[in-house]
């Protein structure tokens, strides 16, 4: 009877796995500190990150650095330039800052160098390059703007810490910058259609006709935008040398040959997919789609067999997924004066388990820890 005891006693503490991540609130100057059970999701605390009470101040971007001791912020309504807050995971009080370019939004560190990367968006700017912001997050120093496309976003590392991949929104280009000499390695222009990939079946020659279609109408339009693509983020395959972005204007995600440097399948989605993700495990793509309140799961492993689940409320945004790859957090904006929400999806039922209010126009959000 005993071991009987020792032994369920073991099973409940397995169950008992308590998983913890940030959510930025763009619209209230918050940031929200969430916990989730396994069966239930809540709001454990929400701190005020503004520094001007009468102005909306924009926090963006958000990112826990690899040991897990602190967390970034940038603060994206900059006047005129934004900042990047330094936060303890230990009390979530500000540790220290620094400013960096025009509109700074998503960021990550590098395993490798240290460093943290991240993209100026510049979106009251001109359409003219922008900059990748290189801190070393010790000293909180920027040490280098490295120029980039016009409107960069989705600020990713490779997995061994030693590329960094952003795509430029208003040049429709993916960059990859080395993360130790600090410059650019290489870039590519995602309007490109898939030349030199092969055969391909019926349904990828619908869509390169389509896409070629869009590019047509596009030249026709004026001053309006650079890019048909508008490409949103960015993301490296945790084992294979694949990248996968955000067509958020083609309604697309696009697959690139990380080695050969090329395009090498475009997956039609629905409207405006924003922020794409891949589980640590490198089995599911998970992409926000923004326009339709929707998140979209692909199975890597299983032919990209495609969900889709319906968020509990509109404009689909960020993704945070468990280091044990079984969960999804994704942030939601909401409309106007609504709070935005975090769903958790359970990736082995591909189905919504739970949800909590946030702060409004839930944005970036952050993975923290398991425990």
């Amino acid at each position: 009877m005993r071991y009987f005891f020792i032994i369920c006693l073991f099973v409940a503490q397995i169950q008992a796995q308590n998983y913890f991540v940030y959510v930025a609130a763009e619209s209230d100057d918050t940031v929200s500190l969430l916990k989730f059970d396994g069966n239930n999701i809540s709001e454990i605390d929400r701190f005020e990150v503004g520094y001007y009470p009468t102005e909306i101040e924009g926090p963006h971007g958000i990112t826990v650095d690899p040991n897990g001791k602190y967390w970034y912020l940038s603060l994206a309504h900059g006047n005129p330039f934004g900042k990047l807050l330094k936060f303890s995971t230990k009390n979530n009080k500000v540790v220290d800052e620094t400013t960096l370019g025009l509109f700074p939004a998503s960021m990550q560190i590098s395993k490798t160098t240290g460093l943290l990367y991240c993209v100026n968006f510049n979106l009251h700017g001109k359409m003219v390059p922008s900059s990748v912001s290189v801190v070393d997050p010790e000293t909180m120093t920027e040490i280098k703007k490295i120029e980039i496309g016009a409107m960069p976003h989705g600020s990713r590392i490779s997995p061994d810490g030693l590329k960094q991949y952003s795509v430029s929104m208003m040049s429709s280009e993916l960059y990859e910058i080395d993360a130790l000499d600090l410059s650019v390695t290489r870039k590519i222009n995602l309007e490109n259609t898939m030349s030199g990939m092969g055969t391909m079946d019926n349904n990828d020659k619908k869509m390169k006709m389509n896409h070629s279609e869009k590019q047509k109408k596009g030249m026709k339009m004026k001053d309006m935008s650079h890019s048909n693509v508008k490409p949103t983020w960015v993301i490296h395959h945790p084992v294979n040398k694949t990248l996968y972005v955000a067509g958020n204007g083609s309604d697309e995600i696009i697959e690139i040959d990380a080695e050969n440097w090329k395009i090498s399948k475009r997956l039609k989605t629905q409207k405006g997919p924003y922020n794409v993700e891949v589980t640590p495990d490198g089995r599911y793509l998970i992409a926000t789609l923004k326009s339709v309140g929707s998140t979209a799961i692909w199975d890597l492993e299983n032919n990209y067999n495609l969900t889709i689940l319906k968020n509990t409320t509109t404009v689909s945004h960020g993704i945070a997924i468990s280091s044990d790859s079984k969960y999804a957090f994704v942030s939601l904006e909401g409309i106007g004066g609504d709070p935005g929400i975090v769903d958790v999806i359970s990736l082995e039922d591909s189905k919504i388990i739970s949800s909590v209010e946030v702060g409004k126009q839930a944005g970036g959000i952050a993975f923290w820890k398991a425990e």
